[in-house]
């Protein structure tokens, strides 16, 4: 292997979709090998989103150090820029101190922009997207949806309908260029791509991580997830907030604002966790160099790392 490649520093990345069991292999991981656990999770480096997040509890944390959870406040901006921003530098000096990092998370832009950069794309144009936002406020992001659908399937599959920035940014980028963004995507490579990566992903057959999801939400609701977005519309956070918008969290602020009972806010979160965790698969399954493992494949998964990291 080239000197230049034996230098960068080996980073092992655990991915997959939401509940599939990412904590509990991470912390076997991190105990095993003496890893510091590097989140990955766009929902979980808000503060005060703790229950609908499926945070780390205070318990697994006190297991290895967990760095970018609770970085901002509900009504603070974070997104892909900031997160490298924050990981690159963070997982370089744990290198430089003989440390392991272990990236662990199921945001797939996050873990594209950190392992590869991020993809800028091509460039913008304001009449194109005024009459897209448009067209999204008179008939729905919907529509626009079913028309990402037709046009470039493989981000539609990835963003969902629900997504109207992604989806109007996608139709932009295809009626400026008369190509879908997941080729341009494909085509972006980092040039000095700063790390050597072990990429595992978590997975399990369909009935039984529809099983898992299910049990979780459940857990969610009797762990107090109504309570905690009482406590934080309480808090004065409002409940258009991005992160008040995500699944689960949506579904809390419509109970407590009487539109939905608890019995169908929990069937609502475990349709739209299924369809999440769908277009998760879809985006772990067109990366390059996946290690497809169980999540209870513990003596596969150490054996690989540690020959990975040199053990």
């Amino acid at each position: 292997m080239p000197e230049s490649l034996e230098a960068k520093p080996r980073v092992v990345d655990l991915a997959g979709p939401t509940g599939v069991g990412k904590t509990r292999l991470s912390l076997v991981l991190a105990r095993t090998f003496g890893a510091e656990i590097v989140n990955a999770d766009s929902m979980q480096v808000y503060r005060r989103l703790d229950i609908g997040t499926a945070k780390p509890t205070p318990d697994e944390r006190a297991e290895a150090p967990h760095h970018l959870i609770d970085v901002v406040d509900p009504d603070q901006d974070f997104d892909a820029a900031r997160f490298v921003g924050l990981a690159r530098p963070l997982i370089a000096d744990l290198d430089r101190r003989g440390g392991r990092a272990l990236v662990v998370g199921g945001t797939g832009l996050y873990l594209r922009s950190l392992l590869r950069g991020l993809f800028q794309g091509p460039g913008r144009d304001a009449g194109i997207r005024s009459a897209l936002q448009a067209e999204a406020d008179r008939s729905g992001p919907e529509a626009l949806y079913q028309r990402l659908t037709r046009v470039d399937p493989e981000t539609a599959a990835r963003i969902g309908p629900a997504d109207r920035v992604r989806i109007v940014r996608a139709l932009e980028v295809h009626d400026l260029t008369g190509r879908p963004i997941s080729r341009f995507q494909e085509e972006h490579q980092l040039a000095d791509n700063p790390f050597e990566v072990q990429f595992f992903c978590l997975n399990l057959p369909r009935a039984e991580l529809y099983q898992r999801i299910e049990e979780r939400t459940g857990r969610m609701f009797d762990d107090g997830l109504i309570e905690e977005v009482e406590g934080l519309l309480n808090r004065g956070y409002a409940p258009d907030l991005k992160p008040l918008k995500a699944i689960g969290y949506k579904q809390a602020v419509a109970c407590l604002q009487g539109r939905l009972t608890v019995d169908r806010a929990r069937a609502e979160i475990m349709k739209q966790t299924r369809r999440y965790a769908k277009r998760q698969l879809t985006w772990f399954r067109a990366q390059p160099d996946v290690h497809w493992v169980s999540p209870d494949a513990l003596e596969a998964v150490v054996r690989e790392t540690g020959g990975f990291w040199g053990e």
